[in-house]
């Protein structure tokens, strides 16, 4: 996975998405010709994998003083402890202020999928996971959160959005409006093989219209090799996938000649039901998780100024002075 290069949204550079109590305490500060050199600390109140630095990092880069501006941060995917600095900025106050709301939301919400993201690959023991969160989240986002779903372990995410962030080959075989509108499973797979180029893997989606099995092994001995894999999506109505559904699947396959097709597996997956398919060592070949990636709960970040001119400080209930992790790198 590259290092991206953040285009930073305009409303976030006109400070149009600042807390309004930080655009009227900088009014103040002006009038009363107050800017302090200060160093503010980014601490994350709960653990989870670290997401959203490199975006951090680009927009820093266009606010920051370059000689006197300095960031220091962990690196993106870190794991993160409750009540560790994950970022430092050390700067004068104005150059910043506006921009601490935006932040703490992108390192909350990014490290928010990220993990949930994690939860999913480690519990897929090895297994490769894909992230399909797009259909779940706002479109200004989609990319963000293809990205973050890559930070936290997926091989791939389903949109072009993601792919220019981070630069893994979207993944996408075929949706049930396709083969529905195709009128039939093998009419439809035959399509996609032939007008998709061959470096596309040839994966079937196998549950709209008959038995999954029924029609894994109808297109499977009817693509005659060419077929790398099968897709189950059986929705809850139907008892949905389950680890013995894709045994059977499996066992039938091996029966027919056609057990080297994958199995991708797709619907509703958590790290819970993820759990359930490896530990009963169901065949299972890949699988893709929407919905839990996309509702991923933000992670609580807190942003304190630590220092301020040189003098340390700090509210009620937090220790003066900036935070040391060894940890850091400078970003800017």
């Amino acid at each position: 996975m590259t290092t991206p290069e953040f285009e930073i949204n305009r409303n976030i550079l006109s400070g149009n998405t600042a807390d309004y109590e930080i655009i009227r305490t900088g009014e103040i500060l002006r009038e009363e010709k107050i800017n302090p050199d200060v160093v503010v600390d980014f601490t994350f109140l709960e653990e989870g994998t670290l997401c959203g630095i490199n975006e951090v990092k680009s927009l820093l880069n266009l606010i920051l003083p370059e000689k006197t501006g300095e960031a220091f941060a962990l690196e993106e995917g870190e794991f993160v402890e409750s009540g560790e600095v994950v970022l430092q900025i050390r700067s004068s106050y104005a150059s910043f202020s506006i921009y601490q709301t935006a932040i703490s939301g992108i390192l909350a919400s990014c490290s928010g999928w990220a993990s949930a993201a994690k939860e999913c690959y480690e519990a897929a023991d090895g297994i490769p996971v894909i992230g399909n969160p797009a259909r779940y989240i706002h479109p200004d986002v989609v990319g963000m959160v293809d990205f973050s779903s890559a930070v936290g372990g997926c091989s791939s995410t389903t949109t072009m959005a993601g792919h220019y962030l981070h630069n893994l080959t979207p993944s996408g075989t075929m949706n049930h409006s396709f083969v529905l509108l195709m009128g039939d499973s093998l009419r439809a797979m035959n399509a996609f093989d032939k007008h998709m180029d061959l470096d596309i893997p040839r994966v079937a989606l196998v549950d709209t219209f008959s038995d999954e099995i029924v029609e894994a092994i109808k297109i499977g001995h009817s693509m005659k090799g060419r077929l790398r894999g099968i897709r189950i999506d059986t929705p809850k109505s139907r008892g949905g996938v389950t680890p013995d559904l894709v045994k059977e699947i499996k066992s039938r396959l091996n029966n027919e000649k056609l057990g080297y097709l994958d199995i991708i597996v797709s619907g509703g997956l958590t790290p819970e039901r993820i759990r359930q398919f490896v530990e009963s060592e169901s065949p299972v070949g890949t699988f893709v998780v929407g919905h839990y990636i996309a509702s991923g709960k933000p992670k609580a970040v807190s942003s304190d100024i630590k220092s301020i001119d040189g003098k340390s400080v700090g509210k009620r209930g937090i220790i003066p002075g900036p935070s040391n992790n060894d940890k850091f790198i400078r970003i800017h």
